[in-house]
């Protein structure tokens, strides 16, 4: 079976690919002993949130950060006693991580999750810059909302909004967003 790489969306992403930034543990020369342990993250227990569910991280441009968006997210909700939006948020977080990482492979992307006034809002950044030619930023912005199909039917289901806009300056790139209400 042949394989290759997974394409950018974005044409003038595709002319100018970078390597993939993060190769497989077993393929590398020296290997790291594997599994490597890592500290739990700090989550607030159930009923304790204060103002509400507020967390932000950063994923690497990779479309294999999708798993990690989706473990984080399904476990802070849990945490927070939104056990409810895991279905839905989860989806939502594994599209947008994988699209915004297919935008600008091997560039960062960051990733919010809020709960306030009975409604979960994500928010996914990727650094894909804004295409002067009118043209390629058209097609750029189809092919976002081509790729996003499923996270459309599933937010439509919640009865949920969802889009994306140019970031606001001096940040670069754009911003994805969804809320689902409960």
């Amino acid at each position: 079976m042949h394989s290759s790489p997974i394409a950018a969306l974005c044409p003038a992403a595709a002319e100018t690919r970078t390597p993939v930034p993060y190769p497989h543990p077993t393929l590398q020369t020296n290997p790291q002993p594997y599994p490597q342990p890592h500290p739990q993250p700090y989550l607030r227990p159930k009923g304790h949130s204060g103002r509400g569910l507020g967390l932000s991280f950063t994923l690497p441009g990779d479309v294999r950060s999708a798993f990690i968006g989706r473990t984080v997210v399904a476990t802070a909700l849990e945490a927070h006693g939104l056990a409810r939006y895991v279905w839905p948020a989860t989806h939502v977080v594994d599209e947008l991580v994988a699209v915004t990482a297919r935008m600008s492979p091997g560039r960062e992307l960051y990733v919010s999750l809020r709960h306030r006034d009975d409604a979960v809002r994500l928010l996914v950044w990727d650094q894909h810059p804004h295409h002067a030619d009118p043209d390629m930023a058209a097609l750029c912005e189809t092919r976002r909302r081509r790729a996003l199909w499923l996270l459309a039917a599933v937010v439509d289901d919640w009865g949920g909004e969802w889009g994306a806009s140019e970031a606001n300056p001096p940040q670069r790139g754009t911003k994805s967003w969804v809320q689902l209400p409960r």
